[in-house]
């Protein structure tokens, strides 16, 4: 188990995405490498989870981890849940392990998300409305929201423009509007006990994700997926003051690496106050450790 007094910060948005990435003949790897040059990554082709764990640990930094099961609507054949969860246990000093599952899978996504919290030790759930093509509001994924409810478990969904298929032809398929923020407004009220995370700054929709965040108690802001120099005014202002304990570091590795993340944190004009509650102790209350 992580040893959350000792980390030096948890890291709430990590992606396994190397076994995705072996399958050359799915198109994967196009959109991993068009992702590495929008973001500028450093590799040229992503790190297995061993390595992952291998370098928060170096950083000693915990790590949400998880894959983005979007195979229906992209082709791409999904990172499976168990392997996600068994290398995370391999690695529990540094890892937590969330899952994907995309709604579409009706009651088979359901009972398959009732297995993982039960059996795998899995804390919640990464949904990418972009990517699994789908409004976060639809009926049809309140039974997998369900299920994830009753065990206690998180929901994590990406919200606002996404770097995932930015610059390719036709933007790779991909709809943003399936990923504005205010339809997890309605998610909100209909499942109050579930924590929802509104993944990384919101554009175009900032202030919708503001107002949700502000408004709904079980509802979080993960601020990853942006450099902190590039954050805009209102989100931080928001961050130092009403939503203090809203707002939790994300990187989006391995886009994004937490080193260099949180160096760019350290120059932006967050309170001194306010930067521990956003390194670590706002998720060690979401994920029951304080």
């Amino acid at each position: 188990m992580v040893d959350f007094a000792a980390v030096r910060a948890i890291d709430f948005h990590t992606h396994a995405e190397e076994p995705c990435g072996c399958h050359a003949d799915d198109g994967y790897d196009d959109l991993q490498a068009a992702m590495a040059t929008y973001f500028g990554a450093p590799w040229t082709h992503p790190p297995t989870m061993a390595e992952t764990a291998a370098h928060y640990r170096s950083q000693n930094i915990a790590a949400v981890i998880f894959p983005v099961d979007a195979e229906r609507e992209t082709g791409y054949r999904r990172y499976a849940n168990e392997e996600v969860a068994r290398i995370a246990a391999e690695n529990a000093d540094v890892l937590i392990p969330f899952a994907s599952i995309d709604p579409a899978k009706g009651k088979l996504g359901a009972r398959e998300a009732r297995r993982l919290m039960r059996d795998f030790g899995v804390r919640g759930f990464k949904f990418h409305p972009t990517q699994m093509g789908f409004y976060p509001n639809d009926r049809s994924a309140y039974g997998l929201y369900e299920a994830i409810a009753d065990e206690g478990g998180i929901a994590l969904f990406h919200t606002g423009q996404t770097g995932v298929g930015s610059g390719m032809r036709g933007g790779n398929g991909m709809r943003l509007k399936y990923s504005n923020p205010m339809y997890l407004d309605d998610v909100a009220v209909d499942f109050p006990d579930m924590t929802i995370i509104l993944a990384h700054p919101s554009f175009p929709w900032q202030d919708e994700a503001l107002a949700v965040a502000q408004h709904k108690p079980n509802v979080f802001i993960d601020l990853s997926g942006w450099s902190p120099k590039y954050f805009p005014e209102t989100l931080i202002r928001y961050a130092n003051s009403l939503l203090k304990h809203k707002m939790l570091f994300g990187s989006d590795w391995p886009m994004i690496a937490p080193e260099k993340w949180l160096d760019a944190f350290a120059k932006a004009p967050f309170k001194d106050e306010v930067r521990p509650l956003i390194l670590k102790d706002n998720a060690m209350r979401i994920l029951g450790a304080q």
